[in-house]
Parts: C-alpha cells; structure tokens; sequence
C-alpha cells in the first residue's frame, strides 16, 4: 500500500510539471517574429542517409514505397497551391488597396530610433488590444449589423463635417488658403443643403473632401520634431508631438460645447463607435505582429499627411544626365 502512495504520488507530480514545463519552454507570441523564415531542415551529407530513412525506404519496390512517394507529390503539390493562394491573396489586396500592405509599411529606419520605448508601448498595445477586443469591437460589430447602412453613412458624414471645422483652423495655421477655403465652402454647404451634414452635397458640387488636418501636422510644418513614437492608454498611437496636440483637437471639437453632458457623452461616444466600425474591414490585413504593422503604418500615414502626399522619387534620378 505504501509503495501504490508513493507511486501515486510521483505520477501526479509529472503530470502537474509537465504543462508547466512545456509552457516555460513554448516561445512568446509577442516576441516571436512571425515573419521571420522557418529553421531549415537538416540535409544529409554528400553520400550519406537521410537520419530518419529506413531500409525499407532504400530499397527499391518495398511496401508502401510508391505510396511515399504520391504523398510527397501530394504534398508538394498542396505546398505549391498553399503559395499560390498567399500569392492570390496579396494580389487582391493589392488590386483592392492600391498598395502592398508588407511594402508599403516597411521603413530603413532603424526600431530603436523611431521606437526607443517599445516595451512600455508594447505593454500599452497589449492593454488597449484587449480593451477593444472585449468592449469596443463586439459594440462596434453590433452597430455594424443592427444599423442601416444609409444611417451608418450619414452618422459618418455628420462627424466628418463637424471635424471640418478643425480642417479650416489648422490649414489657416499652415499658411494652405486654398485648402482652408475648399473646407469652409465644404462646411457651409453640409451644413445647411446637406442637413447638418448628414448628407455630403459639397462633394456633388466638386469640392472634394481632404485628407484632414490637424495641430500635430501644424506642429511638423512649424518644425516640431516629432520625436519618438508612443502608444497612449485607451488612444492608440501617437507621438511626442502629436501626443499634446490631441487637446487642441479636444477644444477645436464643437461637441466639446454641447451644454448637456450626457448628450457630448453620447454623441462622442456614437463618433468613436462608428469610427471603429469602419476600420473593421482594414482589420483583416493586421497579420503577424500586429503592433509592428500597426507602428509602422501610423508612422507612414503620418508622413503622408505632413507632406499632404508628395513622396520622394529617386527612380531616374541618375539617368538625368542622359538626354531621352
């Protein structure tokens, strides 16, 4: 009876250490890189074995030799549609998007000098990804499939037109009168033959919408470096620069001005909910290291928007001395 105790005892102590062991031994997610290539196989030297080929293997017409040898066919053949799928895939978000999502969020900067902070950014990401993925998005999806699409659109459009007001300001900061008046004739006409701007008439009668402008591009045109990046609790990305801009942001908003607390509430609220519905679609090319994909694209958009646009072409800058 005592040696049964004792056996008993040793077993559910392995059983106990095990997961804990394979979970010391099982890679972090976070600081794995899901793009980085897989270990390569071990080849054999010239003349010798495979390590794990038996005899049977090596001789010729043993049992079950063609069947090997379909399913290594087989198997080549599901690798090859496997990458013919990936390579479909990243066609149709190219043809959809206008840009390859793994290209386009590269960047030859070097991490530690745009993202010194990145283990508090990343333990920031983790907690705002959560957060979404608990509360903001299951509301987000649910707002997605109860309301119309024509009331989605006219929220959309009714809070793009108060930001307008935001446009106007920062493009008059940044010297873009053409700009600032495009957005002016664009609020004026929203905002009275659209409805309050539940319908985007100004874009029928050619003033197109801009790309947005706001006191961190202000800041970046006056010369503000930006300085290194950073995730906020509860606001995602941003920067040193971009970071105290967001009170400017909060004071240009006129629902800040709304007398009743609980409808500034709700209308804000009704703004964040409707701008993580439209994001839901984007959400599908976030593969791999998510905070990666998203630091980087940030970091380009943001680029993009100082520059409203203009990029830097070196490509046929040395065949200038060639006359064609």
């Amino acid at each position: 009876m005592l040696v049964r105790t004792h056996t008993f005892a040793w077993v559910l102590s392995a059983l106990i250490a095990a997961p804990l062991a394979m979970a010391q031994d099982a890679p972090d997610p976070f600081d794995s890189d899901p793009f980085g290539e897989s270990p390569a196989e071990p080849t054999a030297a010239p003349g010798e074995a495979p390590a794990d080929s038996g005899s049977d293997a090596e001789t010729t017409g043993a049992p079950g030799a063609s069947e090997d040898a379909a399913d290594a066919e087989g198997g080549e053949g599901a690798a090859a549609e496997d990458g013919a799928a990936v390579d479909d895939f990243g066609s149709e978000l190219e043809d959809e998007y206008g840009f390859d999502p793994a290209g386009e969020f590269a960047s030859t900067e070097e991490p530690e000098e745009r993202d010194p902070w990145e283990g508090f950014n990343r333990a920031m990401f983790r907690f705002n990804d959560t957060a979404d993925r608990w509360i903001l998005k299951p509301v987000a999806v649910s707002y997605r499939q109860v309301t119309p699409i024509f009331m989605q659109t006219g929220f959309s459009n009714f809070f793009s037109n108060l930001h307008e007001i935001n446009n106007i300001l920062n493009s008059a900061l940044q010297w873009k009168w053409g700009q600032a008046g495009n957005d002016s004739g664009r609020f004026l006409v929203n905002s009275t033959v659209g409805l309050g701007g539940l319908f985007d008439v100004a874009r029928h009668m050619g003033l197109d919408p801009s790309d947005g402008e706001d006191f961190g591009q202000t800041l970046a045109v006056w010369g503000v470096p930006s300085g290194p990046y950073m995730v906020l609790p509860l606001m995602g990305p941003s920067s040193v620069r971009d970071a105290p801009a967001s009170v400017v942001e909060w004071y240009t908003n006129p629902i800040t001005y709304v007398n009743d607390g609980d409808v500034e509430a709700a209308l804000k609220f009704l703004d964040v909910v409707q701008t993580r519905a439209s994001l839901l679609q984007a959400e599908a090319l976030l593969k791999g290291d998510r905070y990666v994909l998203m630091r980087d694209a940030y970091l380009q958009r943001r680029e993009y928007l100082i520059n409203d646009g203009a990029t830097e072409d070196d490509f046929g800058g040395d065949m200038d001395e060639y006359d064609f």
